[in-house]
């Protein structure tokens, strides 16, 4: 089974955590939610607390398939450790994948040179050395980011299909009423 590492701070955006976090377990991928904090509770941005799986210190050092950042806030840019995990997964060519406001780690961890990337209109000058994409979800090698709140049911079925395969995620798409959107 897939692991995938959903980090959070106080002041992220609840229906990209938790929409990413659903529709992963829906394709039986083990999402670990992370908290940034030093707490367990974790504040979102509208007022919605959420019980992380586990504190960044007790899981820092276990492999997952991919780290994945919900957005919200920019305050993601100033945890190092999470910085540090992000630069040495790119350097070893493993899945990183953000949302919203939270490619501006990927920016700040100096790993986006010359690499399509998307992030909440207007914070395009995070994304240090990017090539600004146009899609609302963009995969550019090992690195997905996605645009916002409104895209993060796509974000999450890309990270599906990347983790399990294009069945899984068309399973979940059907599932979730996907294709009642796209008609």
């Amino acid at each position: 089974m897939a692991k995938i590492a959903l980090f959070l701070i106080d002041g992220f955006e609840e229906t990209e955590a938790l929409t990413t976090v659903d529709i992963l377990r829906r394709g039986e991928v083990e999402v670990t939610t992370v908290s940034l904090t030093g707490d367990k509770i974790v504040h979102g941005k509208h007022g919605v607390d959420v019980f992380a799986d586990a504190l960044f210190d007790q899981v820092r050092e276990k492999p997952f398939d991919m780290l994945a950042i919900p957005g919200g806030t920019t305050d993601y840019t100033g945890h190092e450790g999470l910085l540090d995990w992000v630069r040495r997964y790119d350097k070893e060519g493993k899945k990183l994948a953000a949302i919203c406001a939270a490619p501006a780690v990927f920016g700040k961890a100096g790993i986006l040179k010359g690499r399509r990337a998307v992030c909440y209109p207007g914070m395009e000058s995070w994304l240090t050395g990017a090539v600004i994409g146009q899609d609302m979800v963009e995969t550019d090698g090992n690195i997905t980011t996605s645009k916002g709140p409104a895209t993060a049911v796509f974000f999450a079925l890309r990270l599906l299909e990347i983790l399990q395969g294009e069945k899984a995620a068309k399973d979940v798409e059907k599932a979730f009423l996907v294709p009642l959107i796209k008609s």
